[in-house]
Order: C-alpha cells, then structure tokens, then sequence
C-alpha cells in the first residue's frame, strides 16, 4: 500500500518554535493532511490558545529556551493527553539535563518523545529525501507522531531509547566542532576519518554511563547525525570549528552563523559532566579547551595526538 493510503488518521499538530527547524517540521506535518500551527514568542497566538486543542505539541526552539518554555506550557495548561515532542539538541547549563528530562519532570503524565536524527533543515525545506528517530517510553506515542509526520521524503523510524537518542542528538555536535578545526587546518581524510571513529566511542561511554542503549548510537540519530553533522557548511557546529581554525574570534562566527550551534553550549556542560562522573571525554575536552581559549585549534590537535599510546579497545567503558 502506498504510503499515502497508509497515513489516514490526522492530527492537530502545534510546533513551539518558527525557525528553520521549527518551520521544515510544521511543513511536513502540513504535508499529511495535518491541522498545522506554528507559536513563536514574537507572533501574536498567544501559547494557551496555541496548545489549547493540539493533539501533538512539537517543542523545536533551542536549548537556551527549554526550561522557561516548560514553565510556561505548564502555566498554559497543557492537556495530559497531547503528546510532547522535543526535537532540541543539548544540554541545560544550569541542571545538566537533557531537553526531554526536562519535559518529563515538568509534564510527568504526558507522553514525551525525542525526534532525533540527520535533518539538516535546509535540505528537508528543499524536498531533499531524510529519515529520523522518534524515541519514547511510550510506544503509542511513538507511533502516532510516525504516523503523522512520516512521508515520502521523510522517513521516520520509532526506538524504546529516549535517552540514547537524545543524547546521540546533542553529542554529536562537539564532535562537529572538532572536525570542523580538523577540516579548516586541512589535516587531510585520514585525520578526519580517525577522528569521526574516535568519537564514537567517546559519545558510547557518556551515553551508557547516563542509561543509554549502545545500538541507538549506531543509528539515524548517533551515527546517522554525525555523519551529516559533520560534512560540510550546512553544520553550524561544524562552521564554529572551521572558523576557529581559520583564526576568528567565537564571537565572530557566532554572529555570522545567524542560528544557534548548540555543541558550543554542549562541550561545556558536557566537561562538567564528565568532571562529575569520571567519563574519559578528550575530544570533548580539547573542544571545551578551544571555545575558552585556553588552547590553539593547532594545540588542541597536538593534545589528542601526543596523549598515551594503547590498544584500541573494543570495551565501552575502556579508558580512552
């Protein structure tokens, strides 16, 4: 059966949130036949009306806005029944928490669930074929935001692992970062290549140590993600390591980026994460070093390079 003739039932669907991402979702949601709103703190729908009927609620604002946006859904009276879906990557620099612990703590009755997975905005807006993960404790939930947004340029595949999707989601982009330096200081394929391989078991160890399923990180939304994250000027995160190696300022780029790169955000939390837990994160750290200043695109290079010689080991939890 095509999957047109397949994607029947409709939904109410409001998206929190009117930039790229948030606009690329509600145009696949429109898609399908879906009763499609869009909320932004500057329109003039204010958020109890917004959310007042919504069947799905998709939070796509980024991660600096998260926690506030949860008080005030709460505040709005969001209905027990609507499924929450937070497609943000990162982590919150004041609890450490992921964007959907932060939902599920505020909203502990509603079904939350993570879309995670290589959607590089820009190439969804252009009709450009994509797949991605939607992940829940809730497998209804799960598989009703599939069968809303799922099409056919947009492939959406449901996990059990909200934590390792969400955490694939936000990880991967310290790793755009330091391939983005790898790349700007044209250190070559071989270099990048055992770069990108070495951050997989990097992200591995911070996943399952916080609960996480080690398949979900060999998928759409760990290995998937990093491989589009990591290729090319569509990336910001990768554009922020590009333009470090090139000798400007964060600040700079950041202001020329004219979006969010949230692995800027993430290496820091994330280095404190690891502080407190005892997790080998040298990419990570390297990363974190650069953004302070307190190193050289050049020296951080020199700093994974010059570390310990050992096997490469298969063991997650392996001392890297």
């Amino acid at each position: 059966m095509p999957l047109s003739e397949a994607l029947k039932q409709t939904a109410r669907v409001t998206v929190l949130g009117s930039g790229a991402w948030g606009t690329a979702l509600a145009r696949l949601a429109l898609s399908n036949g879906n009763q499609v709103q869009i909320w932004s703190r500057r329109g003039p729908l204010d958020l109890a009306s917004a959310i007042a009927d919504a069947d799905i609620v998709v939070s796509a604002i980024s991660m600096k806005g998260v926690a506030s946006l949860a008080e005030q859904l709460q505040k709005a009276g969001l209905n027990p029944d609507t499924i929450l879906v937070t497609a943000t990557k990162g982590l919150d620099p004041a609890t450490t928490r992921t964007p959907s612990k932060i939902f599920s703590d505020t909203f502990p009755n509603n079904p939350i669930v993570v879309l995670s997975g290589p959607n590089l905005s820009k190439e969804i807006e252009a009709g450009l074929p994509a797949a991605t993960v939607v992940a829940s404790d809730s497998v209804d939930a799960a598989a009703r935001v599939q069968q809303v947004s799922s099409s056919e340029i947009f492939r959406i595949y449901t996990s059990p692992d909200p934590i390792g999707a969400v955490l694939g989601g936000t990880l991967i982009n310290v790793a755009a970062i330091a391939v983005g330096v790898c790349d700007g200081l044209k250190l070559g394929s071989n270099a990048k290549a055992a770069l990108i391989s070495r951050a997989i078991p990097e992200m591995l160890r911070v996943g399952v140590h916080m609960g996480a399923q080690v398949e979900t990180f060999y998928g759409l939304s760990g290995l998937g993600d990093l491989l589009a994250t990591c290729d090319g000027s569509l990336s910001r995160n990768y554009r922020v390591g590009y333009g470090l190696a090139q000798g400007k300022h964060l600040d700079q780029i950041l202001d020329e980026l004219g979006g969010t790169a949230e692995g800027v955000n993430t290496a820091h939390v994330l280095v404190n994460i690891a502080n407190r837990e005892g997790i080998p994160v040298p990419i990570a750290r390297q990363v974190h070093r650069l953004l302070r200043g307190v190193v050289t695109p050049t020296e951080a290079v020199g700093g994974l390079m010059e570390r310990e010689l050992k096997p490469e080991a298969c063991g997650l939890m392996a001392r890297d």
